[in-house]
């Protein structure tokens, strides 16, 4: 089987990395020194492509069993179409702001498998609550998720293992969540509230609107949350930067020289908020279920703490999304997961076979989970 992985940034090289030691594995990329660091390290081939450039991207592809999508946000709903269009089937980490059913007919007309969201959050945390949908009246669903620097430095105590304007993004868009059966809409960075971690101790979790399409495809679930978490006073910092206008999209005149806010910002938070080489991360997730089955009231919670591996040097944030995404990928190619259509990864989850196959796929490769149940 020939995959072509498209984006070959943090998760898109961990992605190679991972299948390509059971696929042949071509990598594409718009810039020549990322590919040339994937060539040397995982002895692959590479391509240069430019996701813009839709037709670009439909030659690209056009050999290739399989596509996994790892491009920028802004870039992925087209570059997702163009690949089901083009009849492949595809896995897509992308994360971008379009719904991706409005992709579903298309989809199902070219006959393809498109898994999209399929990572670590939105991912494995949909996945989690896809198997226990099928087997539990669920009441309430709350996912607590972060990535952060083992080591905190001030002010920041923080930094990005994707672009900058692509975490700011979720500091400005307006989260929506459900409560008692009804949907509420507030300001990201809010709600404020701080939970101990028995690995890293004291963390704060905040508004933000994750859920995408759990809000539509578990409608019967009353209360559905998801809260991002960072070190404590991080969101305050952030709240105070976004109310001051460095966030803003709409351009300013200074010195006669148009500019967003926003560009700015990213520009200048780049490099502060840049992993260096070696540095350590860790990814923190606690899914929490309460419902009923035919024995009564059931609570279940999972936590997952993954590190940074110091053996392959690839960060923990690439691990938990690409792993995740690898195992859909391969369920696609050993015909376990054939569902044509757009899947979002709760669709993965319902299944026993693909549950168990996830999971084992995770703990072959050092990621672990632990499921605590309650009556």
């Amino acid at each position: 089987m020939n995959i072509i992985v498209l984006g070959g940034g943090m998760v898109g090289s961990a992605i190679v990395a991972d299948l390509s030691k059971d696929f042949q594995v071509t990598c594409a990329d718009i810039n020549p020194q990322t590919l040339q660091s994937i060539e040397n390290k995982y002895k692959v081939k590479t391509l240069i492509c430019d996701f813009a450039n839709q037709d670009e991207v439909k030659n690209t592809i056009a050999p290739f069993d399989l596509v996994i999508g790892a491009v920028p946000g802004f870039l992925g709903f087209n570059v997702l179409k163009t690949i089901i269009t083009a009849k492949k089937n595809v896995v897509d980490i992308s994360f971008f702001p379009e719904d991706a059913f409005l992709l579903n007919d298309l989809a199902i007309e070219n006959n393809v498998t498109a898994i999209v969201d399929c990572g670590v959050a939105p991912g494995l945390c949909n996945i989690m609550l896809g198997y226990h949908n099928k087997r539990m009246i669920l009441d309430s669903y709350e996912c607590l998720v972060g990535g952060l620097p083992l080591v905190r430095n001030k002010p920041w105590e923080y930094k990005a293992p994707f672009s900058p304007v692509d975490v700011i993004e979720e500091y400005t868009r307006p989260a929506r969540y459900k409560e008692d059966g009804k949907m509420i809409t507030k300001e990201a960075l809010t709600d404020i509230e701080p939970t101990e971690f028995e690995e890293c101790g004291t963390l704060e979790h905040f508004n933000t609107d994750g859920l995408r399409s759990i809000l539509f495809t578990m409608p019967h679930i009353k209360n559905l949350k998801e809260k991002t978490l960072r070190y404590p006073g991080h969101a305050t910092l952030m709240k105070i930067f976004r109310d001051s206008g460095f966030f803003a999209t709409e351009k300013l005149n200074i010195k006669n020289t148009e500019i967003a806010p926003i560009d700015l910002t990213s520009k200048l938070l780049f490099d502060a908020w840049k992993y260096q080489p070696d540095e350590q991360d860790f990814t923190i997730m606690r899914v929490t279920l309460t419902g009923s089955d035919e024995q009564g009231d059931l609570k279940i919670i999972y936590n997952l703490y993954d590190v940074y591996d110091v053996e392959t040097s690839i960060m923990s944030m690439a691990r938990t999304t690409g792993y995740t995404c690898t195992a859909a990928a391969r369920m696609v190619l050993n015909n376990t997961f054939t569902r044509k259509g757009i899947s979002p990864p709760e669709f993965l989850g319902e299944d026993e076979a693909c549950f168990t196959f996830i999971e084992n796929h995770l703990k072959e490769r050092k990621v672990t989970f632990t499921r605590e149940i309650y009556r």
